[in-house]
């Protein structure tokens, strides 16, 4: 049964006039009275009664009104969660992170977020182009960013962590100081430039000590460059976080002056910060805090 009939019929009634009626539901008079006569048609006996007042229920029409007053809150209420359920995506946070954050930090990080935004989805996406994640968040294809600090204007910057830069040398180098590498000590021998524009961190490490690197960019992964670094092919400089787990065939000595990268995450200073958002940098806060606790 067309339930718009039957809240027609109930508003004809309530207000006693079709006239009323037509201007409350947006239908003429014509087009109303011709909606209420196929209704009665379809139910079989008359529900409105006219006269010169106006018009008033019949007694079948007015029995049956209590049960059309509750068909209508029950489809209304139907409706309603239909709509609702249409209308409710699942919200997805698209990260673009440094495949060093990617595979170090973010596991920890989505177990903890999962844990207290169990209805949010995550779509995680490695990079290893250092300013690739300022592009994709530019471009609307990623909500955050971890990497390295880059000045742009169109992002809200959250500092993280300062990682610390590492010589990395063959294993029979021979150091004056085990501790610390001097960064003019790279002037003069053949340097391998990790791959992703990483040169940018680099430069701004070695500049300032006046080193000019002897510098040969290649076309392969992090890990590829510290073999190439153990063959005797030439030395290199990286994080951490970079070389985490792959120092076994090198030597990592600490570069002096000390070097640092700033770590940080950001989203697109146009957009409004969501809850999730929220949720997620507290939680990238609380692992790092927990993480320099240990």
């Amino acid at each position: 049964m067309d339930s718009k009939k039957l809240e027609i019929l109930m508003t004809a009634a309530d207000l006693g006039s079709f006239t009323k009626a037509s201007e409350v539901v947006g239908y003429t008079q014509s087009g109303l009275t011709h909606m209420m006569n196929a209704l009665e048609r379809e139910i079989g006996f008359p529900l409105l009664q006219r006269n010169h007042n106006g018009i008033q229920l019949t007694k079948q029409g007015a029995k049956l009104m209590p049960a059309i007053r509750e068909f209508l809150r029950a489809n209304a209420n139907l409706e309603n969660q239909i709509s609702a359920m249409l209308e409710q995506k699942e919200e997805v946070i698209r990260i673009a992170a440094y495949a060093s954050i990617a595979m170090h930090w973010m596991p920890e990080i989505l177990y903890r977020f999962r844990r207290i935004c169990p209805e949010v989805d995550v779509d995680l996406r490695m990079v290893d182009h250092a300013f690739e994640p300022f592009e994709l968040l530019e471009s609307g294809q990623s909500d955050v960013i971890f990497s390295g600090k880059r000045n742009c204007s169109f992002c809200d910057w959250t500092p993280l962590y300062h990682e610390k830069m590492y010589a990395i040398l063959p294993k029979g180098y021979p150091l004056e100081n085990a501790d610390v590498f001097p960064l003019t000590e790279f002037s003069g021998k053949q340097f391998l430039m990790p791959y992703g524009s990483f040169d940018v961190d680099v430069k701004a490490a070695v500049e300032p000590a006046g080193v000019v690197l002897d510098a040969k960019t290649n076309r392969v992964d992090d890990e590829t460059v510290i073999r190439m670094v153990s063959a005797g092919l030439g030395v290199s400089m990286m994080t951490e976080l970079m070389i985490r787990g792959r120092t076994d065939d090198v030597l990592c000595v600490p570069v002096t002056p000390t070097a640092t990268r700033e770590l940080g995450m950001g989203i697109h200073s146009q957009k409004k910060e969501t809850e999730s958002i929220r949720k997620l940098r507290e939680c990238v806060m609380q692992f790092l805090k927990d993480r320099q606790g240990n």
